[in-house]
């Protein structure tokens, strides 16, 4: 009977009873001002993200290299406010309301000497259609928090197309302790920019090809004989800074003029130079992974009247 249990009790957490690596994961992010729990409810005020990943097979010919191949889809929706969501006239509008609805696809190359290459796409709407506005007026109502008000400013509906390019390269590494390279870049007529900074992880973390700092813990070899640790559990910071070209949160459409007068929408003019710090930690099983963080941003348009910050919390499940 006690054996029974304790095997039940493994299959339900599905934690560190059988090492064994799963080819997909399945999970969701959430961001929100309100998790800081500092009455705020502004700028970028939440995000919500549903994702899926699935880990391709290394071809024989590509094994000298490559350690881990991940497809990835993502829906995501993401939500803005000027200083508060509820604006009395358009003078207080110091960043537009906006919101972002996409859904979009990566390829994940992760190699050997721990360095990867993410490449992705995204199509999405900015605008009415991104739901943003019936999201927060119904997340609201629901909670019984004070009336949205406002969201006749936001910016007019506006299809993206948008590429991207992440960047990972190990630079150090000590006992319990390591740092690396992150960067990105974007394109397309929705974001437009760049960034580059450190990631320094402290605890026990594993090899950037099966960490969920690369978003690489679902591999389709049997098992990772390199890992350094069977669970993850560190702490990280990652400072970075952030040059953007063009944002279509702030600025509208690229291809519009924006000289229609008979329109409420109101755009503002985005900061070239940003600097944002993370701070988090992360906890991963066999089967589940947990990951939370607070970013610091500063101001993204020049009106702003203050910088903004965050928490975000991710949930992933491995299966085969």
């Amino acid at each position: 009977m006690r054996s029974s249990f304790l095997l039940f009790i493994c299959l339900l957490l599905g934690s560190t009873c059988f090492a064994q690596n799963h080819r997909n994961e399945f999970g969701f992010e959430t961001d929100n001002d309100s998790y800081l729990a500092n009455g705020s409810d502004r700028y970028y005020t939440n995000g919500l993200f549903i994702f899926y990943r699935h880990a391709l097979p290394v071809k024989t010919a590509d094994t000298a290299k490559l350690a881990n191949k991940i497809l990835g889809f993502e829906i995501g929706q993401k939500m803005y406010n000027p200083q508060s969501g509820a604006i009395p006239a358009a003078i207080f509008v110091d960043r537009p309301f906006a919101g972002y609805l996409y859904v979009g696809s990566t390829l994940n190359l992760l190699y050997k000497d721990e360095s990867n290459l993410k490449l992705g796409a995204q199509i999405g709407m900015v605008g009415p259609a991104s739901l943003a506005q019936a999201a927060q007026e119904g997340t609201h109502r629901l909670l019984g928090l004070y009336k949205i008000s406002g969201w006749q400013y936001q910016i007019k509906n506006d299809p993206e197309l948008n590429l991207s390019a992440e960047y990972n390269r190990l630079l150090a590494r000590a006992e319990g302790v390591d740092i690396s390279l992150a960067g990105y870049a974007n394109l397309g007529n929705g974001f437009t920019g760049a960034g580059v900074g450190p990631l320094l992880r402290v605890g026990a973390f594993n090899r950037l090809f099966h960490s969920v700092s690369t978003q690489s813990t679902a591999a389709a070899a049997s098992k990772q004989a390199n890992d350094l640790h069977k669970n993850e559990f560190f702490v990280y910071y990652k400072p970075q800074i952030n040059w953007v070209g063009f944002d279509a949160t702030i600025q509208g459409g690229l291809l519009e003029s924006h000289n229609d007068y008979t329109s409420d929408e109101i755009i503002g003019t985005p900061e070239r130079w940003i600097l944002s710090n993370q701070f988090g930690a992360a906890f991963s099983t066999n089967r589940f992974t947990f990951d939370l963080s607070v970013i610091f941003h500063t101001r993204d348009t020049k009106q702003m009247v203050q910088s903004h910050q965050w928490g975000t919390a991710a949930i992933i499940y491995r299966f085969d």
